[in-house]
């Protein structure tokens, strides 16, 4: 059992640095009129492009009525676009407007700066760190 107790720990302290690191970047916002909700579908729909309200809501875990709620709210801001779908005429494909490209664009943007210049706080060996995590991280999400 106490071979588990430094895994558990590194667990917990790992977690809890990404929940506050993602709390820190969350708080970059370029418009609070857009809800957290909100603003993961529009990152999605820019990683996946168009798809409609379906798919957008399975990629996000929501039901589709609480999709189609975020969507409408979204159109309203003229954040994205609903158009016909090509092949089945009882669908829409939503994709991102010029205003909501901009948008996540802007998002991005300021995010990353933020983060920039607290990685330029950090020396050149926590920087090698930090990017051998990323990569770590990243195959541990993908799994």
């Amino acid at each position: 059992m106490s071979d588990c107790v430094p895994e558990r720990s590194l667990a917990s302290r790992l977690r809890l640095a990404v929940v506050r690191l993602n709390r820190r970047l969350r708080a970059q916002r370029t418009d609070e009129d857009v809800s957290l909700t909100q603003l993961s579908a529009l990152s999605t729909l820019h990683k996946c492009g168009a798809l409609t309200p379906g798919q957008l809501a399975a990629k996000e875990g929501v039901r589709p009525p609480s999709m189609t709620r975020v969507i409408g709210a979204l159109e309203g801001l003229g954040y994205v676009e609903r158009n016909a779908h090509p092949t089945d005429g009882r669908q829409a494909i939503v994709a991102l407007s010029e205003r909501g490209l901009a948008y996540v664009h802007d998002t991005i943007s300021a995010r990353e700066a933020w983060l920039d210049e607290q990685l330029t706080k950090l020396s050149d060996t926590e920087r090698a760190v930090l990017a051998d995590a990323a990569e770590i991280i990243d195959r541990m999400a993908e799994q």
